[in-house]
């Protein structure tokens, strides 16, 4: 253990030196990214076809390859499973990562390469130790194990040839044998299926280890951590794991939950530090505790482009490179990658806090916005305005989805939200009026729509019955993992699924 230790410092060292050239020198850093990436994949299908050979710029480049969706690579992604070799990237691509797929309820395989699963994925991960460790020198990371609560789908056999699964369950599969030592519970039993069994093997397996550390979606980590408590008869978490000390979280926005950790953990020296973790790469990592944004990562394989959203239209895709992009401003990211996603719009959107080094905020989706009566609320718009209505009336949120009321013959539009709280508002009129003042300030064109009342009435808040969400995702297939309760939606799909669950709980 102490060869190994050791061994990781001296790669943490070398590693934050890397990460200080690429801050430094961001542009050079993605040229040169995309350039190896139109060499290596020159001689595939795909390559061949848009002549990455004769490509010899940003510019040429961003006019001869389109812009694509899943829905465009999906046949090829299909060959691949199947065994194909040499079409998006060189060689076989044995690993595809189950998307959760929140903007439909089809699964989208994304393909992980050899190259992808290595130099961005687990690349990844071993960058955050390097960052945190960095920033928390006397840190006692090491002394102990990282609790792994794994994906919520185990590594299916496709065939002969290939493998899916949850992204976190396939790294897994693939980290090195000596991770081991610094990670807890076995790989069996985090990669069980079933959600609510896992659990019960984690606890089973885990409650006497030292973990100093855990990583992964807030929203399952806290189903986890409150049955904790509920089997050992704590009264918090250092209770069970005193030398606990950093959340590593990602998928969904950390502040909603950030109250309920720190009442679960009580403690000034937790820490919490966000990352941008994808099926389709691994994108930000928290680098200053300090503050909430995240460093934009440029070396791993992944060259970025941007549409700002205020110009997105599905006939005009238009892209801007990173060294263009302005402070403040919401755009949707678009990535080339070494597991042969090329020029691939991800469908998240993000805005830049600062140039040099380039840092951003996740705002939320393309698809994921209401936009009814022309008010244009996306997530982050909705996460600003219940954070002021709760801090307003010392309210907590566990979940929400929002979504249209449409206009009828004597009604007006409005906004309808089913709201789980961990704990209520004394008056919950005063919180919607609340929260509806504040999504006003935020954004004004919900103000312009909701003057007067005039196209759109006052929020419509439907309070939901305890575990409401956690039971409508089991019942959906997608407890635990990587999968993401949607937040907005422009149709009542999920609303009215939710509402129709929540009577009959």
């Amino acid at each position: 253990m102490p060869v190994i230790n050791s061994i990781i410092n001296w790669v943490n060292f070398k590693r934050i030196y890397q990460i200080e050239l690429f801050k430094k020198h961001p542009h050079e850093v993605q040229r040169e990214v995309l350039f190896e990436l139109l060499e290596k994949a020159a001689n595939t299908e795909f390559g061949l076809k848009y002549k990455f050979k004769t490509i010899s710029s940003e510019k040429e480049f961003r006019e001869r390859v389109p812009v694509q969706g899943y829905d465009d690579i999906k046949p090829t992604v299909e060959r691949m499973m199947l065994g194909e070799k040499n079409l998006l990237w060189p060689g076989e691509t044995k690993w595809f990562a189950k998307s959760s797929g929140t903007t439909n309820e089809k699964s989208k395989f994304i393909p992980v390469s050899k190259d992808s699963l290595e130099d961005v994925h687990i690349r990844g991960g071993r960058d955050v130790m390097a960052i945190y460790l960095k920033n928390n020198p006397d840190s006692g990371l090491l002394s102990g194990k990282a609790l792994t609560l794994g994906g919520s789908h185990k590594v299916n056999n496709y065939n002969n040839n290939s493998y899916y699964g949850d992204l976190s369950a396939i790294i897994i599969e693939n980290i090195p044998f000596w991770t081991d030592f610094y990670r807890t519970p076995s790989t069996e039993i985090s990669l069980l299926e079933e959600f609510e069994e896992k659990i019960e093997k984690i606890i089973e397996y885990s409650l006497d280890e030292n973990v100093t550390s855990f990583a992964g979606v807030p929203s399952w980590y806290l189903v986890l951590l409150k049955r904790v408590l509920e089997v050992t008869g704590k009264s918090n978490i250092l209770e069970v794991w005193p030398n606990l000390e950093v959340f590593t979280h990602g998928g969904v926005k950390f502040e909603p939950y950030r109250e309920q950790y720190e009442k679960l953990i009580p403690s000034a020296n937790m820490h919490y530090m966000e990352t941008y973790n994808a099926s389709e790469g691994f994108f930000g990592i928290q680098d200053d505790p300090d503050k909430k944004d995240m460093l934009l990562m440029l070396d791993y394989g992944i060259y970025y482009e941007f549409i700002p959203m205020d110009e997105f239209r599905a006939d005009s895709l238009n892209t801007i490179s990173l060294e263009d992009v302005e402070i403040g401003k919401n755009y949707a990211m678009v990535i080339s990658t070494n597991g042969g996603l090329w020029r691939y719009l991800i469908g998240d959107t993000v805005r830049f806090t600062q140039r040099y080094p380039f840092k951003f905020v996740i705002t939320g989706r393309t698809k994921h916005y209401i936009n009814a009566f022309g008010e244009e609320v996306i997530i982050d718009n909705a996460e600003k305005a219940f954070q002021i209505a709760c801090e307003r009336t010392s309210a907590i949120i566990s979940e929400y989805t929002g979504g249209p009321i449409y206009m009828k013959d004597h009604q007006k539009g409005a906004h309808e939200w089913i709201i789980e709280f961990e704990k209520k508002p004394n008056d919950l009129d005063h919180f919607i009026q609340l929260f509806d003042g504040a999504l006003k300030t935020i954004n004004s064109d919900y103000e312009a729509k909701r003057h007067k009342s005039l196209s759109l009435e006052m929020p419509h808040v439907i309070v939901a019955k305890p575990g409401l969400f956690y039971e409508w995702m089991k019942s959906r297939g997608k407890a635990g993992g990587q999968n993401k309760i949607p937040r907005l939606a422009n149709d009542r799909q999920y609303l009215d699924q939710l509402i129709e669950l929540n009577q009959s709980l």
